[in-house]
């Protein structure tokens, strides 16, 4: 079970996107940075999070690019926006990994693990029982069961989504609740 007592520098945090860090569009993709919009408290979460965390990195599907919708220029484009804004704000991305499969199997594509696997082996460190996946989906928090990952439901765009749900560990309104219940449970 998680408790937020135990997180130190020696953890990692997955972050999901849409939903998450930035507004999510109902039924469409943010297909640009000039869609791109923070939810109010995001850049002082991930500054708070920042300092509790030794990697904090997004993992993102994005159908969009999959098909056609939008092109990997766009995408890099948004997460250039993205970072460079919590970069500004004194936060740090470690690195994104975004998923443009079309098909949900695919390994890649939440709630596979293919993300959380490719970044433990560009960071050979990572411990999955040390890591937590925030996510507004179900399937983030089947990411994170199936990597062997903490998880946690940021009730952003589903607060319909029950809880208790043995798919998620604990819940909160937004990742900067999230980020406070941390920062004032951080061990001395």
């Amino acid at each position: 079970m998680l408790d937020l007592k135990d997180i130190d520098q020696t953890w990692t945090l997955f972050l999901d996107r849409d939903g998450v860090i930035n507004h999510d569009k109902d039924n469409d993709y943010i297909r640009n940075r000039e869609e791109f919009r923070f939810y109010d408290d995001t850049l002082e979460a991930i500054r708070i999070l920042s300092g509790l965390f030794s990697h904090i990195i997004v993992v993102t599907n994005q159908k969009g690019v999959g098909k056609g919708l939008m092109t990997v220029a766009d995408l890099e484009g948004i997460h250039s926006r993205m970072t460079n804004e919590i970069e500004e704000t004194g936060g740090k991305i470690s690195k994104i990994y975004y998923a443009p499969d079309l098909a949900d199997d695919a390994i890649n594509r939440k709630p596979n693990p293919g993300m959380a696997l490719q970044a433990k082996h560009d960071f050979s460190h990572i411990d999955f029982s040390k890591s937590i996946i925030v996510g507004n989906r179900i399937s983030d928090m089947g990411f994170g069961r199936n990597a062997g990952i903490h998880t946690v439901f940021v009730a952003t765009t589903h607060p319909e989504t029950p809880f208790p749900d043995p798919l998620i560990d604990l819940r909160f309104n937004s990742l900067y609740e999230f980020a406070v219940a941390c920062a004032s449970l951080r061990k001395p």
